[in-house]
């Protein structure tokens, strides 16, 4: 079952007017399946030992992933867990999606990767813009799309996001940077450290074309930068965050601006 609550034990602060929730079990999910603690020869030559650990999680990235999904190391780093990535769908459903069954609103998916947003975003009625510049693991997320039969709501676009902004209009951008397992590494991670471009200069660029932002952010972030980005719009944005566990592990924070934020509860 999902929790949604206020974090009251005082370990995480931020500035008044900030909340923290803790969401996204992943219970909703099909059954889990056990994996082995330990790779099997041939599974370990096939994906690698730098991603073992991730494999062992492979359930909870995708629940479908022996249908055929495809992965690449950077993708097996940084899929959004599947949880944690409908959470964000259902959000933005309450958000871009017309009321009794209208119209999607677009939802640009900036880094998309393998597609584990995407994906979600599109099983909930969104139109969904995958914007990836590698163009194998965007052919990874269209396949895996496919598994999950949303890929006629996904538009596949190879690109560099933060050059292509600035063309689109779009009801709401999701940000996932969860990238590099060495993030979670440092005790406080700043904002200036997210890849490809610091978190400052790509949310003031996401902020251009949409009103609602999403982030999935490290759960080292500091979350006093993360509110910041709230007083970079005039009047400020609307801010909740959220921290987001699967399987009774904290596995990332997620911001939320705009309308987006008074979805959360």
């Amino acid at each position: 079952m999902e929790r949604s609550e206020k974090k009251r034990d005082g370990k995480r602060k931020t500035k008044p007017g900030a909340r923290i929730f803790f969401c996204a079990d992943d219970s909703q999910l099909s059954p889990p399946k056990i994996s082995p603690t330990f790779l099997p020869a041939d599974e370990e030559e096939m994906v690698g030992r730098s991603v073992a650990k991730y494999w062992r999680q492979r359930y909870s990235l995708f629940s479908r992933y022996d249908e055929g999904i495809a992965m690449d190391e950077e993708g097996w780093f940084s899929v959004t867990p599947e949880a944690v990535a409908a959470r964000h769908a259902e959000l933005c459903r309450r958000v871009v999606v017309g009321g009794g069954g209208g119209a999607a609103g677009v939802v640009v998916d900036g880094f998309a990767g393998v597609g584990g947003n995407a994906i979600q975003f599109a099983k909930r009625g969104c139109h969904v813009v995958a914007v990836e510049i590698d163009p194998q693991r965007l052919s990874f997320a269209r396949r895996n799309a496919e598994i999950y039969e949303v890929e006629d709501n996904i538009d596949f676009i190879v690109g560099d996001f933060l050059r292509l902004a600035p063309s689109l209009k779009v009801c709401g951008v999701s940000l996932a940077t969860m990238g590099r397992p060495a993030y979670n590494a440092l005790g406080n991670f700043t904002l200036d450290l997210l890849k490809p471009e610091d978190g400052y200069s790509i949310f003031q660029l996401s902020q251009r074309i949409a009103p609602n932002i999403i982030m999935f952010l490290p759960r080292t972030v500091d979350l006093s930068q993360v509110e910041e980005l709230s007083w970079l719009s005039s009047p400020p944005l609307d801010f909740e965050i959220e921290e987001n566990y699967v399987g009774g592990r904290l596995k990332g924070i997620t911001a939320c601006f705009g309308d987006l934020a008074s979805r959360i509860s």
